[in-house]
């Protein structure tokens, strides 16, 4: 079966702009690509990296803020979609390295080499993992250590996921200690909300957390010694002294310079005040070896401000991109291969049938395979993401509304002498594109909401805000990114009731009058 022509030039026009939009080609090697995880500390020190090379690179370093946990962040690095990012021994060891953690960092680079990768530039200061809890309750169940912890079951976690998944946290923890409870899994910086509201009584923390001393918890000594050192050093890509040696020359001067009070005061100013990452790094740098220890106390920025941020035209642009494209792809592939199998109905079970599995991926999950696969972060696998959760609605939507159209038009059609083609373009389609414009719009749906995950990958969007604001557990930010989206989400709506409301319009009208004779 032929497809129209128009479908051809629309599959040209598309794929120039999937090229466009996702850039295939790398990036120059002039440019420094600067990753990091989503939580405070590591959106500041990725900041404070490329501030601190920046002067030394030919073009401007990019920063990939909020590229998930570990998994996601380590599989940029290893695929070459990032150069570097600030990591942490205990880290390196036992979730990248998978043994025990390495006596020297000699030893650390040795095991890492064969991967094309270094741990270089020791910045200073141990960030390692603790449980904690009120203070309250700590003085009055005489909580000081994580053994005493162990001896009253009744209270509960609230543990971060990636510490319950990861291979120095939750397992091997209870395993030593005996803690017979089943934690509750939340997003690190909501924990800190659940435990002030009494919601749950034990979190899990990192020691250079701002808001331990500001909620007045407890921070439980490891009598046991579970937990390794976590000292933040970067992980890099082993070319990348070679390939920028300027910039590399002055980012080893970062080395020792950040002790855990300056972090820790860089989490609070990020945490408490609500100062941009990029202030607090530049504000350090132009501090460092001034003697300069306090740092200037800024306004906290407002709702309306947050909502209609300079960033707010670029992140629209982003969003409407990401969803335009993966649907307009989607309806390019969806619609003909649901022409296609629509007479065989066995095939056409199996196709649907695929389409419904992809749809139960779940999205981070799918993004990290995408991100091996690829190689590449960032639009590319945002796109690809976006469109295989775009095909169900789309395929299923065309299928239905063929099978919907009454078999005595199709037979008129024959009898009419219209060729296949011929009845498909001008019988068929045209009475099944009501049904198909909603599966259309029902992806739209999908993926304007989806889009926002694309953020966890570097691919922009509100998502971008909705992630920070989670990091920060900045509840104004995080609707800063939400109430955007939902517009778009309600613009696109409208949208589809004007285009039906037009297309029953039309139906509608008498035919035009003919001349007399």
């Amino acid at each position: 079966m032929h497809l129209p022509r128009s479908f051809l030039r629309a599959a040209l026009l598309f794929a120039l702009a999937w090229l466009a939009v996702c850039g295939i080609a790398r990036a120059a090697d002039e440019t420094l690509r600067v990753g990091s995880k989503r939580f405070t500390e590591s959106y500041i020190l990725a900041e404070l990296l490329a501030q601190t090379a920046a002067p030394h690179t030919a073009t401007p370093p990019v920063v990939r803020q909020g590229l998930g946990n570990t998994a996601i962040v380590y599989e940029a690095l290893r695929s070459g979609a990032i150069d570097l990012y600030a990591e942490y021994t205990g880290t390196i060891a036992l979730e990248i390295l998978k043994g025990a953690p390495a006596d020297t960092r000699e030893a650390m680079n040795a095991a890492l080499a064969p991967m094309g990768l270094g741990v270089a530039i020791p910045l200073g200061f141990n960030d390692g993992y603790a449980l904690a809890v009120r203070a309250a309750d700590a003085e009055r169940l005489g909580l000081r250590t994580l053994s005493d912890l162990a001896k009253h079951p009744e209270l509960k976690f609230g543990l971060s996921n990636e510490f319950i998944g990861r291979a120095d946290g939750w397992k091997g923890l209870a395993g030593r200690y005996g803690f017979a409870q089943t934690p509750t899994g939340l997003d690190h910086g909501l924990a800190y909300d659940a435990v002030a509201a009494k919601q749950i009584d034990v979190i899990d923390i990192y020691t250079t957390d701002a808001k331990i001393d500001h909620l007045g918890l407890r921070v439980l000594e490891d009598d046991r010694k579970y937990f390794p050192r976590y000292d933040a050093v970067v992980l890099y890509k082993l070319d990348l002294p070679a390939r920028l040696p300027k910039a590399w020359a002055a980012l080893k001067t970062l080395e020792g310079k950040v002790d855990e009070h300056a972090m820790i005061a860089m989490n609070a100013r990020a945490e408490l005040q609500g100062v941009p990452f990029d202030a607090i790094a530049r504000d350090f740098i132009a501090s460092t070896g001034k003697g300069a220890s306090a740092q200037p106390q800024e306004e906290r920025r407002g709702f309306t401000a947050k909502l209609f941020g300079p960033d707010l035209w670029k992140l629209a642009r982003q969003h409407l991109l990401l969803v335009a494209l993966s649907v307009g792809i989607a309806i390019l592939v969806g619609v003909p291969i649901a022409i296609l199998v629509f007479p065989h109905v066995r095939l056409r079970a199996v196709v649907l049938g695929f389409a419904s599995l992809l749809q139960t991926v779940p999205s981070l999950a799918l993004l990290a395979v995408l991100i091996s696969m690829l190689g590449a972060i960032g639009a590319l696998p945002a796109l690809i993401a976006l469109t295989l959760y775009s095909l169900l609605p789309i395929m299923r939507n065309t299928v239905t509304g063929l099978t919907e159209v009454p078999n005595g038009l199709r037979l008129a059609g024959t009898a009419l002498g219209m060729t296949p083609p011929q009845s498909l373009r001008l019988v068929l389609l045209p009475l099944a594109l009501p049904t198909l414009l909603a599966g259309v719009r029902t992806a739209t749906a999908i993926a304007i909401g989806t889009a926002t995950i694309a953020a966890f990958i570097g691919a922009g969007g509100f998502g971008e805000r909705i992630v920070t604001g989670l990091a920060l557990n900045d509840r104004e930010l995080l609707v800063a990114g939400a109430l955007p989206a939902a517009a778009l989400a309600l613009l696109s709506e409208g949208v589809f009731e004007l285009v039906e409301y037009i297309m029953r319009r039309r139906r509608r009208a008498p035919p035009s009058s003919l001349p007399p004779a």
